[in-house]
């Protein structure tokens, strides 16, 4: 495993994020976003496009409390 894939899995569990939800923000589908959090596909862009879709994810939670 990738270090910035771990990290991200472990950001998405500490604050309840699925991959299904992080998979509709990037566009994929959850196979995709699987595949590519356990390293088996490596897309280029990857760490930047899955970590700016989770922080997006973040910040609407944010604005909704």
């Amino acid at each position: 495993m990738d270090k910035w894939t771990g990290v991200l899995i472990g950001k998405m569990h500490n604050n309840r994020v699925a991959n299904s939800e992080l998979a509709k923000e990037l566009g994929m589908s959850e196979a995709y976003v699987s595949m590519v959090l356990n390293c088996s596909r490596k897309p280029p862009n990857a760490k930047e496009r899955f970590n700016e879709a989770y922080e997006r994810i973040i910040a609407r939670r944010k604005e909704c409390v």
